[in-house]
């Protein structure tokens, strides 16, 4: 079967960091690229960052820009987003995908079950 495990997400206060990782199980990642999208109640779900399957090209939404990065390591099959600077508008469903370079939803194949993260005091 073709899916990805996400873990890493959970409850943390405002300023504080998190690091959410998402494996692949039945497949390589090694020729896709890895996005993550989140969606939080109400709102539309939002493209926030991409990598490149080489690792080489990266790109984030403005609203996590300077605060998340995106890597990954092909070797352990897993592609991790490193959260700093949690804000309470952070909060939201958050989902890995692999497919196609880029911020929209659509250029992906496969998703991830999603997993909470939410930013409070």
């Amino acid at each position: 079967q073709l899916q990805l495990v996400e873990s890493g997400g959970g409850l943390v206060q405002p300023g504080g960091s998190l690091r959410l990782s998402c494996a692949a199980s039945g497949f390589t990642l090694n020729y896709y690229a890895i996005g993550w999208f989140r969606q939080a109640p109400g709102k539309e779900r939002e493209g926030i960052s991409s990598i490149s399957s080489s690792g080489g090209l990266t790109i984030y939404a403005d609203s996590v820009k300077g605060r998340f990065t995106i890597s990954r390591d092909n070797a352990k099959n897993t592609v991790y987003l490193q959260m700093n600077s949690l804000e309470p508008e952070d909060t939201a469903v958050y989902y890995c995908a692999a497919g196609n370079y880029g911020l929209g939803y659509e250029l992906y194949d496969y998703w991830g079950q999603g997993t909470q993260v939410t930013v409070s005091s």
